[in-house]
């Protein structure tokens, strides 16, 4: 298992067709990549490279975007049964509260990362070991 603090892009959409494919488009035509999402109700939360967070931004702000920045957790971990139910239950079991939580299966698919967003990040890295 590998946990990291990252930061990602809280940012608030419209609930109607096609705002999260102009969002996406915006973000590829700026030659920024998406490398995490998860899509609510009216708010995505998404991930990219470090070196591009202020431009995405930026960005962002430049289109009258509502954003606002969040430091959460990148946890890597083996795709099999039970790895993310001990990761949840070892915070949890310290107290830990889990805001929410979304991940992807890896390319060679080994591996899934999961993005999540705890009420006490730097209690929560000492408890993952990171």
């Amino acid at each position: 298992m590998v946990v990291e603090r990252i930061t990602e892009i809280y940012v608030i959409l419209e609930n109607k067709p096609s705002v999260l494919g102009e969002l996406c488009a915006t973000m590829a035509e700026n030659n920024i990549n998406i490398e995490a999402i998860g899509v609510f109700h009216d708010s995505a939360k998404l991930t990219v490279q470090p070196k591009d967070l202020n431009n995405a931004v930026k960005l962002l702000g430049k289109l009258n975007y509502v954003t606002e920045l969040r430091d959460v957790l990148r946890v890597d971990l083996e795709n099999k049964p039970g790895a993310l139910a001990e990761v949840t239950t070892k915070l949890g079991d310290e107290g830990i509260n889990i805001e929410y939580c979304y991940g992807t299966l890896s390319r060679k698919g080994s591996t899934v990362s999961v993005i999540i967003d705890v009420s006490d990040i730097d209690r929560a890295l000492g408890i993952l070991g990171a």
